[in-house]
């Protein structure tokens, strides 16, 4: 029965698909943004086009936003400092483009859609390296124990990537960078405190002694009870508890300057996670909510290593790193009667070595040429069997610019995968500057493609009659998009808009095989929409920040919306300094209702509704060593699902303090 309820709920959740329906920043780079301090507090596209806002990830070189035409956006340091979002899904849910999908509170499986693909379609990096899951059965990247602790910088770029990114980069990419720590030494630690029974606490440490930096974080949250089952599917008489997350974290980077044009790096990010949930009990018909918690265990493990040569007098920049990810889930699924556990632990088991290496030259007038190639190997354990596939790549792209009019970036890859096959991808991001207007005119079309995970390839499950397919194709998806920004008032007002539109072949979906259930590439989608911004500085203490996103995404053969792609996203938030040491940040968020399937995966047809939140963050700095903060979330208490089937928590409050030294 684990898988029945492990495929529905997992693979629906991470797909946003039904049973019928289709569906870094590198460390060791010296001339990066050092911890997000290069750019302004930046919540939606709009703070691109500002002259100081420096993107590395859009050309993996540091490069001004406005100077190439990926739509992005950059989250700082000081963003996540400000609203106090304390785990990557709270970071991540006001971004436009981005839909986040969460099984209940802290610690639930959850899901990031981009621009209407697969969340399995969205490549996120950390430091470098490749983290989605390769051990789950869409092979996505569940971000729900993933703490922000740590994190200096997050670039969203939205569009097809695959051109420099590879696979799953369909929908775009996130891409995660760790506190550089330089200066003098400075010490910090976090208590916290709230509503159900949240209790976190942080100790780090960064700073610099000659040729060495560093930054260490550990963190431990603990979220005791969370209610996220529904009251209309609790059975009359039976007490459904809540849900409890505890989770430990530490977030190292590492560097030592060994001449003044080399350098060595170290990353690493660990996790220990355990999410106690209410299951379902499929036993009866239909099936209900079980009396008793499961277990969900994930140990983590993300380590990269770089050494970074500058040659020339700096004219030929190059990395080579080395990285290793490892994910060990256990889930144990809770019997009917009180403190019983029924059948064996699930286990899944899978992990990553990725080698690569890549330069860049700098050819004066002419523009930049930079270069790279990666080796990528994958691996499933015992989940519940064993199985490896392996990816060699080659890429190159060209950046240049006429008369500070005209910016743009082409690139092309070339993917060979041992399982799946050769793939090439490509990507051309142009950006025009009218001259003495203050408008900027952004385009991109590119390639993308996402294959097939090791679950889908090899794993069988006899005794359900579901088996694997080892000659899956990867999805392939064509897209572009084209905008304009503008910034008037010295700066201090930037708005724009980006039309975007994408068809997608070769998706995965579950279909017959004889008497058996098994995955095809049988589904076709067409995703379009609009992203929208503004940005305005309307006091020096004051920051008014909106985006809108539109999103229309729809099986070609059905005509039917995808699930869990909500049509219309608003954002509103406020950076308010009332006096230097007190800052206020309200933020706003509706998402209008979307198409999605029941909780049990047995109604593939469910309308939801949609919701309206208000979050307030609040700090103030009491002197150089003490900080006080408090926030509320959810200030109107709406209840709503999120996805059908499980709550999201109502009003909450929480408060603490920082120590510096």
């Amino acid at each position: 029965m684990y898988f029945l309820r492990h495929f529905l709920s997992i693979s629906t959740l991470f797909t946003g698909l039904g049973v019928a329906d289709a569906l870094a920043q590198d460390p060791s780079d010296p001339a990066a943004p050092k911890n997000g301090k290069a750019a302004r507090v930046t919540v939606s596209p709009g703070q691109a086009t500002l002259p100081e806002t420096i993107t590395v990830s859009a050309a993996r070189r540091p490069v001004r936003a406005d100077e190439i035409g990926t739509s992005l956006s950059i989250i700082t340091e000081q963003d996540i400092q400000l609203r106090q979002r304390r785990t990557l899904p709270d970071l991540l849910k006001t971004q436009p483009g981005l839909n986040l999908v969460q099984t209940g509170g802290p610690g639930g499986t959850t899901s990031i859609f981009m621009r209407g693909t697969n969340a399995n379609e969205v490549k996120v990096r950390l430091d470098g390296m490749d983290i989605n899951d390769p051990s789950t059965p869409g092979g996505a990247f569940d971000p729900a124990q993933f703490l922000t602790d740590g994190i200096g910088r997050v670039e969203i770029l939205r569009g097809p990537q695959s051109g420099l990114y590879g696979a799953d980069a369909m929908g775009g990419v996130i891409d995660i960078t760790s506190i550089r720590g330089d200066g003098p030494m400075k010490a910090m630690g976090r208590i916290e405190g709230g509503s159900f029974g949240t209790f976190n606490q942080m100790l780090g440490v960064r700073g610099g002694a000659g040729r060495f930096h560093y930054a260490v974080y550990a963190t431990h949250s603990r979220v005791e009870d969370v209610q996220v089952t529904p009251p209309r599917l609790i059975p009359q008489g039976v007490k459904i508890p809540g849900s409890r997350n505890d989770n430990r974290s530490a977030n190292v980077r590492l560097g030592y300057d060994v001449t003044d044009n080399f350098d060595l790096g170290l990353t690493a990010h660990l996790t220990q996670g355990t999410y106690r949930y209410v299951g379902d009990n499929y036993n009866v018909y239909p099936p209900v909510p079980m009396a008793d918690r499961s277990t969900s265990n994930l140990n983590q493990a993300v380590v990269r290593g770089t050494a970074h040569l500058r040659s020339f007098g700096g004219r030929f920049d190059q990395i080579i790193g080395l990285g290793y990810s490892v994910y060990r889930r256990r889930d144990l699924t809770a019997g009917e009667a009180q403190g019983t556990d029924i059948g064996n632990p699930a286990y899944n088991r899978g992990g990553r070595v990725k080698i690569d290496w890549h330069g860049t030259t700098d050819l004066g007038r002419a523009g930049t040429l930079l270069v790279g190639a990666e080796h990528i190997h994958e691996v499933i354990w015992n989940s519940p069997i064993t199985a490896h596939t392996d990816t060699n790549a080659g890429y190159g792209q060209y950046q240049g610019q006429w008369r500070h009019i005209l910016f743009g970036a082409a690139n092309v890859r070339y993917d060979s995968n041992s399982r799946y096959g050769n793939y090439v991808t490509w990507r051309v991001a142009p950006a025009i500057h009218v001259p003495h207007t203050g408008t900027v005119i952004k385009a991109s079309a590119g390639s993308g493609y996402h294959g097939p995970s090791l679950n889908q390839l090899f794993v069988s499950y006899p005794a359900y009659f579901f088996v694997a397919n080892p000659n899956l194709k990867a999805e392939r998806l064509l897209g572009y998009d084209a905008g304009v920004q503008q910034t008037l008032l010295q700066g201090r007002l930037n708005f724009g808009a980006t039309w975007y539109e994408s068809k997608v072949d070769n998706l995965i979906n579950t279909g017959l095989s004889g008497y058996d259930y098994t995955y095809v590439n049988v589904a076709r989608a067409r995703l379009y929409g609009v992203e929208s911004f503004v940005d305005w500085k309307a006091l020096d203490t004051l920051d008014l920040t909106a985006n809108y996103t539109w999103t229309v995404a729809k099986d070609m053969q059905t005509g039917q919306e995808l699930q869990r792609r909500p049509r219309h996203k608003f954002s509103f938030s406020a950076v308010w300094t009332a006096t230097p040491g007190l800052t206020f940040t309200p933020t706003i968020l509706y998402v209008s209702h979307w198409r999605d399937v029941d909780r049990y995966g047995m109604d593939s047809d469910v309308k939801a509704h949609g919701y309206f939140t208000i979050d307030l963050a609040a700090q103030y700095r009491v002197n150089r060593y003490v900080t006080v903060f408090a926030r509320a979330d959810n200030l109107l208490n709406r209840q709503f699902e999120n996805p059908i089937g499980y709550l999201q928590p109502g009003r909450a409050g929480y408060g603490g303090v920082t120590l510096a030294y």
